[in-house]
């Protein structure tokens, strides 16, 4: 009883953000408790479905056909999650085709959700996407270019920095626009704002919002639990699930005995939320993973 508006092509964070939450939906999260064994595998299982499509199907809209109707429709979804399996892991070679499983990490976006007192709310990502960008500042501007380049798939089947790997949906050509990870999200509630949601984190923003969205949504958590509690990613490629190092162990212990594979790393992404209750009060939750702050005016 949600609505999501989150961004469309050329970013595919909207898009995998509507795959991955019409996914779990197939299955009752509500019942499991976050962060279980049962509710992480269904999380992941949808998260490397979406991700396979994201290299394959994803890119500028102006360039490709634009399949993201088919790629968020009941009956797509419904038939990329017969493969389901509670049991055991799917092998990402069943939901996609693997060429080049190389993982390289380095995420240097930024994210601000804004609530104003009128009711009006606004989600904002922008990104130098590497370390300083390009490395080279606007003289007499002072700000620097960014290397959205590596967006682009330089060659189909070979990662970018964030270990994505692209198709030709997403090669280089002249005018187009690359394919981000961008997902600033508003998810509606009776057709008024209940969550302004966003983060930094390259190919780990769709999934950390996803996961914060269903953490308020179905695991009922606070705004501020459903931001700092352990997240997890896994995009495909490579084929395992990149864990917080405060994750349950005991859940990654089941999981590792139905073939899943866990790398322990830093934080994953640096979530800024606000939640608006019923009566209009809102909570606004800064991630305690970065130097992010709330600021009341």
């Amino acid at each position: 009883d949600h609505q999501i508006v989150s961004m469309p092509m050329p970013s595919s964070g909207g898009t995998l953000l509507a795959q991955m939450l019409k996914m779990v939906s197939y299955e009752d999260l509500s019942k499991y408790q976050m962060n279980s064994e049962e509710a992480v595998q269904i999380m992941v299982e949808a998260e490397r479905r979406a991700y396979a499509d994201r290299a394959e199907y994803m890119g500028d809209p102006d360039f490709i056909e634009d399949k993201t109707q088919m790629l968020i429709s009941n009956d797509y979804l419904k038939s990329r999650w017969k493969s389901f399996d509670k049991n055991t892991a799917t092998p990402s070679k069943d939901v996609g085709k693997i060429i080049n499983p190389n993982q390289k990490e380095s995420t240097e976006t930024t994210h601000i959700s804004i609530l104003d007192k009128f009711g009006n709310a606004v989600s904002v990502t922008t990104t130098l996407n590497g370390l300083y960008g390009s490395k080279t500042v606007v003289s007499g501007a002072g700000f620097f270019l960014n290397n959205e380049m590596d967006d682009f798939s330089v060659k189909p089947g070979v990662p970018n920095m964030f270990g994505a790997v692209g198709g030709e949906a997403n090669k280089i050509e002249p005018n187009k626009r690359m394919l981000s990870s961008m997902t600033p999200t508003i998810v509606l509630k009776n057709g008024k704002p209940y969550i302004v949601v966003g983060t930094p984190g390259g190919t780990t923003i769709p999934t950390s919002v996803y996961q914060s969205i269903v953490n308020v949504i179905d695991f009922k958590m606070t705004p501020s639990s459903a931001v700092n509690s352990a997240k997890f990613h896994h995009q495909w490629l490579p084929e395992v699930v990149f864990v917080e190092k405060n994750f349950p162990e005991n859940t990654l212990k089941i999981l590792e005995q139905k073939n899943y594979k866990f790398e322990k790393r830093g934080g994953i992404g640096r979530t800024e939320m606000i939640v608006i209750d019923e009566n209009g009060n809102a909570t606004a939750v800064a991630d305690s993973r970065g130097d992010d702050s709330v600021a009341v005016e």
